[in-house]
């Protein structure tokens, strides 16, 4: 018998009394400073051949420059987003636009590798908890059932940011040298961090009736902060998505650098085919988030088995990419694997949130960013930064998607517990709601 998506947990409407023309707006600006932080993060890829030939750096030595961004994303978020939550979401969301974007101005007047590496870092813990704790908002102000299609649009943010970072980067620098490319994307960034607190109002995007109704449901589960890690499913969600961030994080940090050596393309043009690609993927994140609503609207774990179709058919076509002469065929697979490569955000988001406590979903995002960053984005470019210095980028590039395997695999172990682990959690949240019924009726 299919099990059906009831959640008694999911009953908490905090959209109420926020007009949806002031929701739209709040998510243009965190969507726009979603961008800007993927700016940052990514023009660096743009000037990768630039900073090789100037200060002479190794492929490995690029490589943790952009993998200590995701280092640090991953280590920080959870404990900063905790206290996002305490300290105010608008204010946090403002104070961190503004350092990764004064960090971003760092690597512009970077003198040396070292200096490069300091900024970098700082961007890392600029960017820590943007992600999980604008996610948060976003969901927030919107209905629930709009809330799958929301959040994969709202991640796919991170895509685009890519694409405009390494388009926008590789022409700055191609024209203006690579430290105009970090002024504009910081530029950009602090305008939008002063912008946002003057237009996103904590009082507005929390009403008191929400207020009231959330906390009412608190009790409906109790220890809502073990859902975070009491299911193999969601582990398997954090895992298994994690692992295939792996490859789409790879891919996107070193294609510029692939194109500029096997193809003899300039910055500005490497930048630019790099971007294409990368906005396949962010497509992708939006297309296959739609589709896994379209078709999990009464089968939940229909979601698992559309990631692990997402994981294998990524794994076929990047393989058979990679393995091609350079030339236009090789480039349009990369541009079809990339498409569903990062296809599985949106149903591990969506089993994320199936699979813990509204009341924690902030932290249940944060959570995933976290592992996204540990076993995907921090160590996919600085692993394969180290393999190509062995066996070269082409090479390192033929064995990035066979990751995908393992990530298919965990997503399987999920879905063999999937309907177990949902209907333990709708049995917890049935019995806490009728003791709180019953503490009402005392009361």
């Amino acid at each position: 018998m299919a099990l059906h998506h009831s959640t008694a947990h999911d009953d908490v409407d905090t959209s109420i009394g926020i007009p949806r023309t002031y929701a739209w707006i709040v998510f243009a600006l965190t969507f726009g400073l979603l961008i800007s932080d993927y700016m940052s993060r990514q023009v660096l890829n743009a000037v990768f051949p630039l900073l090789k030939g100037e200060w002479a750096l190794s492929d490995t030595q690029l490589g943790l420059l952009s993998g200590i961004v995701a280092l640090m994303v991953g280590l920080l978020t959870f404990p900063l987003s905790l206290l996002a939550d305490r300290f105010g979401r608008v204010k946090s969301l403002a104070l961190m636009a503004m350092l990764w974007s004064l960090a971003t101005l760092g690597c512009a007047l970077a003198e040396n590798y070292q200096q490069m590496f300091v900024a970098r870092f700082l961007v890392g813990v600029g960017e820590a908890a943007y992600g999980s704790v604008g996610i948060a908002v976003v969901v927030a102000v919107f209905p629930r059932n709009m809330r799958a299609t929301l959040s994969g649009s709202f991640i796919s943010g991170g895509m685009f940011g890519s694409v405009l970072g390494m388009a926008a980067g590789g022409f700055l620098a191609q024209h203006l040298g690579w430290r105009w490319a970090f002024a504009g994307m910081a530029l950009f960034g602090m305008l939008l961090a002063v912008l946002y607190p003057l237009i996103v109002k904590e009082a507005r995007i929390n009403p008191q009736r929400a207020a009231t109704a959330a906390s009412k449901a608190a009790v409906a589960l109790t220890r809502p902060l073990r859902t975070l890690y009491s299911s193999r499913s969601v582990i398997s969600a954090y895992v298994g998505s994690g692992l295939q961030m792996f490859v789409g994080g790879t891919v996107i940090v070193w294609m510029p650098s692939y194109l500029n050596r096997y193809y003899a393309m300039g910055t500005d043009k490497a930048g630019a085919v790099a971007a294409i690609i990368v906005l396949c993927g962010g497509a992708g994140m939006i297309l296959c988030g739609m589709l896994s609503d379209r078709m999990c609207r009464d089968r939940p774990d229909r979601k698992i088995a559309l990631a692990i179709a997402y994981c294998l058919g990524s794994c076929a076509l990047l393989s058979l990419a990679f393995a091609l002469p350079f030339g236009m065929p090789q480039l349009v697979l990369i541009c079809l694997g990339m498409l569903i490569a990062t296809g599985t955000s949106g149903p591990a988001g969506a089993m994320v949130a199936n699979l813990t406590h509204y009341s924690v979903h902030g932290t249940a995002f944060a959570t995933l960013t976290l592992v996204n960053n540990l076993l995907g984005l921090a160590p996919g470019p600085f692993i394969t930064g180290k393999v190509s210095d062995l066996i070269g980028l082409d090479n390192a590039f033929q064995l990035v998607p066979l990751i995908s395997i393992a990530a298919a695999a965990v997503f399987f172990y999920g879905k063999r517990h999937y309907h177990n682990d949902m209907a333990r959690l709708n049995g917890q949240s049935v019995d806490a709601k009728a003791g709180a019924a019953a503490q009402e009726i005392q009361a």
